[in-house]
């Protein structure tokens, strides 16, 4: 039985390693259209600096990339964030202001640091807490994100707060971002309690904790965006896929090999690409979703289309090594974010080296800065010293930085990242029910059902084990 997966990033790689779990007498050849497996994620030692090309730590609350690891024998590898500096900050003017406490993306588990928040004015603090009052919306279907954030929380905390907050997460435009596909929590919160600080209270309630409404004295809470659940290894995430790598002993890799052309057999599918035409039992295509559409738009124009209309965008990282003296601000934390409203270069901004030890030596300063995205796509029309010289500037506002950093490097992703627009849900269910009319094929990666490392490796064990039943093997 011989079995082809086109792509061989993380997605790609997590399935042909969970393919050889099951049926390690399985052929299987991976093609991969670049010089190196992997995808996104690489790591450098750029100036004595581990640098993460992409992402550069996972969460280990949906566990399949934590259980992975701990498969492939690093589980021991894996470190955590560092505890005292696990928050981050919101640009505002030339300051970088904490996440109030207790606030993960739009759950607000302490109101009384919303109350003391400098990021919003009296009125929008007060619009903020009348949350709870807001009726739900009569149409429970999908709805942008900000949409949902405006009608329930107001115009202002979605600008100053809300929108850099999952900006930073999804590089999106949130007024086309699917709430159903990216954030469904709230959704359901809505529809079951009325309001998410409504459906906080009667969760605090439930669990029976200190100070069961929100922001009374003694509730516990939790910091903005849960650091503890990051993990990373500790050498950076090159050890992840070059672990998987060696461990597919039994996969033939075809390097530089894109694929030209993808036919459906009267038993199986013929793959060609520029050196050969091989014949398999199944496929699985574990590319972004409009490069799927291009190899599939000859075998169901309908599932192409539907592949081809799921947009990417994309960015670039600024990484700069400074030396610690050069940077003004304290540095307790973990990075921020900046609301488009604040008009900079800079989407997102992470200290690399304040997140996990190891990542620069101790008195130097690992800075990795986001730029582009859905919202501001035209940065990315500037050069490489361009680029580097607004971030800069950026950094002096906001850091205090001074003089020019040891090393800078800009790393450019385009088109990388999928967008889940409103309607992302009923494309997928579209999508698969195409599939599911083509035997022995199965498609998998960051396009279609989570953009994160975990997600990405789920995705790929999943279509894995399917095209394993479903061609019968044991």
């Amino acid at each position: 039985m011989r079995v082809a997966i086109v792509g061989g990033g993380i997605t790609g790689l997590a399935a042909a390693h969970r393919l050889l779990e099951l049926a390690p007498s399985v052929e299987v050849e991976l093609f991969e259209a670049t010089s190196r497996v992997g995808g996104v994620l690489q790591t450098d030692q750029v100036a004595g600096c581990l640098v993460e090309r992409s992402a550069d730590m996972f969460t280990t609350k949906e566990p399949a990339a934590k259980d992975l690891c701990h498969r492939l024998g690093l589980g021991t590898a894996l470190i955590g964030t560092r505890q005292e500096y696990q928050r981050a900050f919101i640009a505002q003017a030339n300051r970088l202001v904490p996440i109030p406490e207790g606030l993960n993306l739009m759950s607000p588990s302490n109101l009384e640091s919303i109350r003391s928040t400098p990021l919003l004015s009296v009125a929008g603090k007060k619009r903020f807490l009348e949350e709870v009052d807001v009726p739900p919306r009569e149409n429970l279907g999908d709805e942008s994100l900000r949409s949902f954030a405006v009608r329930r929380f107001g115009l202002e905390a979605y600008e100053k707060i809300f929108q850099p907050l999952v900006g930073g997460i999804y590089t999106a435009d949130p007024k086309k971002l699917s709430l159903q596909a990216t954030l469904p929590q709230y959704l359901e919160m809505e529809a079951r309690f009325g309001s998410v600080i409504g459906a906080l209270q009667a969760k605090a309630r439930q669990s029976g904790e200190c100070g069961a409404v929100p922001g009374r004295p003694g509730t516990k809470v939790t910091s903005g965006a849960r650091y503890n659940l990051f993990v990373a290894p500790a050498d950076g995430l090159q050890t992840l896929i070059q672990t998987l790598a060696d461990r597919i002993v039994n996969t033939k890799v075809h390097f530089e090999s894109p694929i030209q052309r993808l036919e459906p057999l009267d038993s199986g599918w013929k793959i060609t690409t520029k050196n050969q035409e091989t014949h398999f039992d199944g496929v699985l295509i574990a590319v972004p979703g409009h490069v799927a559409g291009h190899l599939l738009s000859g075998v169901n124009g309908r599932l192409g289309e539907l592949l081809n209309g799921i947009e990417c965008a994309s960015s670039a990282i600024v990484v700069q090594g400074w030396m610690r003296q050069q940077i003004q601000h304290a540095l307790d934390g973990f990075g921020f974010v900046v609301p488009l409203t604040e008009n900079r270069t800079i989407l997102a901004g992470s200290f690399s080296s304040v997140k996990f030890p190891g990542r620069s030596p101790t008195d130097q300063v690992l800075i990795r800065s986001f730029v582009g995205g859905a919202c501001q796509g035209h940065l990315l029309a500037a050069t490489d010293q361009e680029l580097g010289r607004r971030v800069r500037e950026d950094l002096f506002d906001l850091l205090g930085a001074k003089g020019r950093p040891r090393f800078e490097t800009v790393i450019r992703w385009n088109e990388s990242m999928p967008q889940y627009h409103v309607g992302h849900e009923e494309r997928i269910d579209e999508i698969g029910q195409a599939i599911s009319e083509l035997p022995h094929l199965e498609i998998a990666g960051k396009s279609y059902t989570g953009v994160g490392i975990p997600a990405c490796v789920q995705s790929g064990e999943n279509a894995g084990g399917k095209l394993i039943r479903d061609l019968g093997v044991s």
